[in-house]
């Protein structure tokens, strides 16, 4: 998933998603290119499910 996706996908904004990754409670981008990351569709429906289940953050 590219960026805009995961933005809509998790209702946060860049700079937020950008700050949890930092702090490890957010699945990490990989690079998909020389100037690209992507992250991983299964990673961010995961992390989804696990904040309505009422999960902590991992």
């Amino acid at each position: 998933m590219r960026l805009p996706a995961v933005m809509h996908a998790t209702g946060y904004k860049r700079s937020s998603i950008y700050q949890m990754m930092q702090d490890g409670k957010f699945p990490r981008a990989r690079s998909i290119g020389a100037r690209a990351v992507g992250w991983s569709s299964e990673e961010i429906q995961g992390w989804v499910d696990a904040r309505l289940d009422g999960g902590a953050q991992k």
